[in-house]
Order: structure tokens, then C-alpha cells, then sequence
């Protein structure tokens, strides 16, 4: 199987919402390379509808409003042609111009109103910039579906991965052709994911002030991705004594991106968590590896590094489900007393201990959470709990109904 023929579960929810006869915006959002414009055209392919498809990421593009009505009219010429079937209208990375949602409305609108047979899906991998538009301009006419990164059942089934594969090289199906190289791997993560993302998500769609200051906070935050530090210690870090606000910024907008989150502290009030120091944590393992400069063989030789490693591979499994609202991810501390993650649906709570050596003998932060929050589960990921396989094949609902 290859990622071409791979079809994610997302696509039967997608290829449902284009059958209905009431016309919405169908919006997908995700990171960079987790499938969107794959997954949109395998859909467009199977339903029959004519289709038409334009992204606006060719870094030459200079393109404007009138970008966006010139693919509009192609697909309403595909729709006058189909005797009755209607077309399908693709546009990606549909955020990078300017006054986008304005236009896409005044144009749903118009076909609205003469009853044109044309659905649109739109695709971006800037989640923030995509909901901010669709929000402002497009209240009532849209759905979105959130594609998160691909999990390990999904990269096992496309590409046989093991477990120790999925742990160092993430869940980038792009990257899969690429890890009999190491060299040429890490490249391409490198270059094509985190060089890209950054420059063209993030710098050029997003006031940033100090460029230098985001890239270097990125790097620290992948380098110490599973780990709780205060924006005044990751000031001290990148050497950088500016506004801790700033710090803030930055990582809501890698958050946005899918690359790199700042969990929040479970307090039992909401306020008070958003006010809490982060944790730093990774949506994808190859962020971590790619730049750790080490081989395969060198990071699960190191019990610390592999730690860690596991840790986030967990973290970044949660995370992915939190942001598509399955749940929210947190974690906990008090003291020396520390539980890794905290899942949040309503009222329910899920207190998540990872391990990864021997045997452990006692869990004094899940025993002091429990006492303190009781929550309606406690579960140990590793040694003596769940195996780490097993978690990461599971749905998160799952665990948190």
C-alpha cells in the first residue's frame, strides 16, 4: 500500500457531507503534509462530480482577489456541463489570499441564490488564519473537518512501521520512501516540514516581530518537548530577554501550524490554567528526531532520550485528538509531584502516567491526583500498565468516553 491508496477515515465523513443536498463550505484544516489535498481529491475521485482543483502555495503566486473568482468559474463551467450532476470546486492553502472569505462569501452567495450545483471544499495548513476567516465572513455556511497527523495504526497499514519506527521517525507519510537514508530523512523533515512551515505558515502570514527569536523558540521547544518550563526560563534559554507575552505569541502560533503546543496546568479552574507555566510538546516525533542530530540506534540506546521520545509520541497521540475536540490535554504538577498528562471532556478526567523503564513501584503523583481532582480514570501507559502499542492503536475516546 502507498500513501496514494491510503484512505483515511476522515475521507467517508467528507464523501457523506457532499452527498447531502444542503450545500456547505466544507472546510479541512491540519498541518502540513498530514493528507488534505490527497484525502479531498481520492473523495472528489469516488463520488463521480466533476471536479476542479487550484492551490495557492506556489511560492510565485502573486495572485489576488481575482484568483479565487478565475477557479470559482472553472467549476461552475464544469457544473453547467455535468447534465445535472453538479462540480466540485478544490481550492488549498486558500487562506494565503488576501480578503479570501470576503470573496469566497459574495461567490457561495451568488450561486445560492441561482441555485447553482457547485460544492466547495477548501484546504489550508494554517488552522488560526483559516478559522479566523471563516468565522468573520462565513458564519452559517461552513463545516470543517480537522485532519490530525497520521497515527500508528495509520502508518503501520500504509507502511508496515513497527513501533520503533513510528517512535523515531513520527508520522509524516511523505517522509516514509526516505528512512533507508538518514541523512536524506532528516532533510526532508528539516527543509520540506519545519523550514517550510515556518516560513511560509508563520512568517509570511503572521506579524512576527523577531523572526530569529521564533525559529530558535521552535528548536528549544522540540529539543525539550515532554518537559514544563516557564516562559522566564525559556527566555533565559534562547539568551532573549524580551516580552514574555511574546514567548507566548510565538507558541500560540506554532500551536497553529500543528507543530508545537505549550500544554496548560490543571488547576480545576479554567482561568487559572491559562495562566499556568507550559509544557512543552511535540505534534509529531520526527520534530524531535530530525534535529537531534542522532541515528536511530544511538537514541534507543539512550534510556533518557528514549524516555522522552515515548513520552511525546504519547503526548503528540492526545494532542492530535485534542485539537480535532475529542478532548483537552493538559497536564499536572504540584511540588515534586507530577501526573504527565490530563484529559479533559466535560466533567470527566483521565490522569495518564507514561513510563518507559523497569517496573516502577509507586505513582505518588497519580495517587496525590486522584485524591485531590478524582478522576474517572487513572491509567499507566508502559511497564506494569497499558503497553505503549496498545495506547497508541487506541482511539483516545476510548479512554475517556
Amino acid at each position: 500500500m502507498t500513501r496514494a491508496t491510503f484512505i483515511r477515515p476522515q475521507a467517508k465523513e467528507l464523501a457523506k457531507r457532499l452527498k447531502e443536498p444542503r450545500r456547505f463550505i466544507q472546510s479541512i484544516s491540519g498541518a502540513r503534509q498530514v493528507g488534505k489535498t490527497t484525502l479531498a481529491l481520492q473523495v472528489a475521485k469516488q463520488n463521480g462530480m466533476p471536479h476542479h482543483f487550484a492551490s495557492a502555495d506556489e511560492p510565485t503566486l502573486r495572485a489576488g482577489e481575482g484568483w479565487i473568482t478565475s477557479q470559482w468559474e472553472e467549476a461552475r463551467q464544469l457544473a453547467d456541463k455535468s447534465k445535472g450532476k453538479g462540480a466540485l470546486l478544490i481550492l488549498d492553502e486558500v487562506q494565503k489570499i488576501p480578503r479570501w472569505s470576503v470573496t469566497v462569501k459574495g461567490l457561495w452567495d451568488e450561486d445560492t441564490r441561482k441555485k447553482r450545483a457547485v460544492k466547495v471544499v477548501l484546504l489550508g495548513s494554517a488552522p488560526l488564519l483559516m478559522g479566523r476567516g471563516l468565522a468573520e465572513s462565513l458564519a452559517g455556511r461552513f463545516e470543517t473537518l480537522h485532519l490530525p497527523h497520521w497515527s500508528f495504526p495509520e502508518m503501520k497499514r500504509a507502511f508496515g512501521w513497527n513501533l520503533e519506527q513510528y517512535l523515531f521517525y513520527g508520522a509524516y507519510p511523505g517522509s516514509a520512501p526516505f528512512i533507508k537514508e538518514p541523512a536524506r530523512w532528516s532533510r526532508y523533515i528539516k527543509d520540506s516540514l519545519i523550514e517550510t512551515t515556518i516560513s511560509r505558515d508563520v512568517l509570511l502570514l503572521s506579524r512576527v516581530d523577531k523572526p530569529v527569536l521564533l525559529r530558535r523558540l521552535f528548536e528549544l521547544g522540540c529539543s525539550y518537548s515532554g518537559q514544563i518550563l516557564s516562559y522566564r526560563k525559556i527566555a533565559g534559554c534562547l539568551e532573549d530577554k524580551g516580552n514574555i507575552t511574546t514567548l507566548a505569541h510565538y507558541l500560540d502560533l506554532l500551536a497553529g501550524t500543528g507543530t508545537l503546543a505549550g500544554l496548560q496546568k490543571y488547576t480545576g479552574s479554567m482561568a487559572a490554567s491559562r495562566r499556568s507555566i507550559p509544557k512543552l510538546q511535540v505534534f509529531n516525533t520526527a520534530l524531535i528526531t530530525a534535529q537531534s542530530g542522532m541515528t536511530r540506534q544511538e537514541v534507543f540506546e539512550d534510556k533518557h532520550l528514549l524516555g522522552r521520545l515515548t513520552e511525546s509520541a504519547v503526548g503528540a497521540h492526545l494532542l492530535n485528538a485534542s485539537v480535532g475536540g475529542e478532548c483537552e490535554l493538559l497536564y499536572w504538577r504540584d511540588n515534586n509531584r507530577e501526573v504527565d498528562f490530563i484529559l479533559r471532556k466535560g466533567k470527566k478526567l483521565a490522569a495518564i502516567e507514561v513510563k518507559s523503564g523497569g517496573m516502577p513501584t509507586s505513582f505518588p503523583g497519580l495517587d496525590a491526583f486522584s485524591k485531590a481532582f478524582h478522576p474517572t480514570k487513572s491509567l499507566i501507559v508502559g511497564p506494569g500498565g497499558i503497553a505503549l502499542e496498545r495506547f497508541l492503536s487506541t482511539p483516545v475516546e476510548y479512554w475517556i468516553p
